[in-house]
């Protein structure tokens, strides 16, 4: 059976990967000549984990969409809805006893792939599988844009906040990999833990207070509102570090929309970001919330070039709300018949398709 996304993605979301074109939904890229060729490491795409093909104790291994339709039916397979820079590994090595049949001929191993114990259907801190059949107690999971694990909230060592959707946070664990996000969370994170001020500051007169405020503004605003007498940039993380103004370092880190775009990008950043394996905090385009807005517009664009819609456009009021009525009634009957196989992790690739040209 299917387990049920972290983010209890719906078949119409999954469904909509095949007809909106998001990146990394098959393994394979469609040349103009109407030939295949296997896909490299796809920047951010739904993936799955089959316990069927690599049970616990084996090596980790993820699927993709496609993949896990045409080749995993019927297979327990595991949600991890998406990674980044995932290659899928879908008939390679680690699947001893199972050929993709999108694409046959791929390398044995995908060696920047990266797994975690998600891979054998366990999350958070606690390594506990997700739904919990054993766990009471009614929880959110919250991914972290780091390590991209899930975990509970109340195993956050912080109070989560509202909106969360509309948030990024990265858990205690990698920020204290990292220690220098600690700095940007002092300045750029949602309040939630106190913030402890320099003690040095304390005997500063207003006009060196007032210039060190203003000092914040210019690192926190957008670039625009910056100096433009600078020569040369500067390091917005060496001029936070030189406010004194630090975050209590316990617990996850949750972070507004917008706050990847107010962190430097100076040279030397960007090589510590980099040796980190971090430089996608630099790239907004790789939140999660980009790459579902990505797929929604997609989506729109599709459906603008719907032929039904277009047929719409030469008939009366009346009758364009008797089609469309009568359209969605079916829609909702074949969704509803889709998804008790969905339920059952037996929905095949045809029906999928089936649905894609009806839908």
């Amino acid at each position: 059976m299917i387990r049920r996304s972290l983010l209890l993605i719906n078949i119409d979301q999954r469904i909509s990967c095949f007809t909106v074109g998001s990146e990394g939904v098959n393994c394979l890229v469609i040349l103009p000549s109407r030939s295949r060729l296997y896909a490299g490491y796809v920047k951010r795409q739904a993936l799955y984990a089959c316990s069927t093909c690599t049970p616990k104790g084996g090596e980790a291994a993820g699927v993709c969409l496609a993949c896990s339709y045409k080749c995993h039916e019927g297979h327990d397979l595991f949600e991890l809805y998406t990674k980044r820079n995932f290659r899928c590994d879908c008939g390679n090595r680690k699947f001893t006893e199972l050929q993709c049949k999108l694409s046959p001929d791929k390398d044995e191993v995908n060696s920047l792939n990266k797994y975690s114990h998600n891979f054998f259907g366990v999350y958070c801190t606690c390594s506990r599988p997700y739904p919990d059949p054993d766990d009471q107690v009614e929880d959110e999971m919250i991914q972290c844009v780091v390590c991209e694990d899930w975990l509970h909230g109340r195993h956050l060592g912080c109070v989560v906040p509202d909106c969360v959707e509309l948030q990024e946070m990265i858990c205690e664990s990698c920020m204290n990999k990292n220690p220098f996000l600690w700095t940007y969370a002092a300045h750029l994170a949602v309040p939630g833990a106190p913030v402890q001020e320099n003690e040095e500051r304390g005997g500063e007169s207003s006009t060196n207070l007032s210039n060190r405020e203003g000092l914040v503004d210019d690192v926190i605003e957008p670039s625009c509102k910056r100096s433009r007498e600078e020569a040369e940039p500067t390091c917005r993380l060496k001029e936070l570090q030189e406010i004194g103004q630090k975050r209590i370092q316990s617990g996850a880190v949750f972070w507004p929309s917008g706050w990847r775009a107010k962190l430097c990008s100076c040279n030397t950043c960007q090589e510590r970001l980099c040796e980190a394996g971090l430089s996608f905090l630099l790239d907004e385009s790789d939140t999660v919330l980009a790459y579902e807005k990505k797929g929604k517009n997609n989506e729109q664009k599709q459906e603008g070039h719907d032929p039904l819609m277009s047929a719409l456009d030469n008939l009366n009021r009346v009758q364009q709300l008797e089609i469309i009525h009568g359209y969605n009634d079916m829609k909702t009957e074949l969704k509803d018949f889709l998804q008790r196989f969905a339920t059952e992790g037996k929905v095949s690739f045809t029906l999928v398709m089936t649905f894609d040209l009806l839908s």
